[in-house]
């Protein structure tokens, strides 16, 4: 039974190398968590796969072949390994909010940049800096 591993949403960029990875899959994720996503084949690219696949689907046929699908085709291909990678940042920010900055240290770097934004301020700046 084949195992899904990706679904893109629009536009997929087929990216093609030399060395490993052979074909990288990257496009925005479809789904409630979304988000772009890259998926790596450690193989190289079928000749008759085109630069750009709209609504990719990629599942794992058996344990060293994979099948990706969209409209109105379908490619296997043979890779001893594959890697999925998923932009996390968002999530993880709504997840850990970043801490807001200590009054102390606002006020200090708003009067930093107040002091470089004329000459009489870098020079100020300078000599403290001695």
């Amino acid at each position: 039974m084949p195992e899904l591993l990706a679904t893109f949403q629009g536009p997929v960029a087929c990216t093609r190398a030399a060395g490993v990875p052979g074909l990288t899959l990257s496009g925005r994720t479809a789904g409630p968590v979304g988000g772009q996503a890259a998926l790596a084949f450690s193989a190289a690219a079928p000749a008759d796969l085109p630069e750009v696949l709209q609504d990719a689907v990629v599942e794992r046929v058996s344990s060293s072949q994979y099948r990706i699908a969209s409209t109105p085709r379908e490619w296997l291909i043979s890779a001893s390994a594959t890697h999925l990678h998923r932009e996390v940042a968002a999530q993880f920010y709504r997840a850990v909010p970043p801490r807001p900055a200590p009054w102390r240290k606002r006020l200090f770097w708003r009067a930093v940049l107040a002091l470089a934004a004329s000459r009489a301020g870098l020079a100020v700046l300078r000599l403290l800096r001695r």
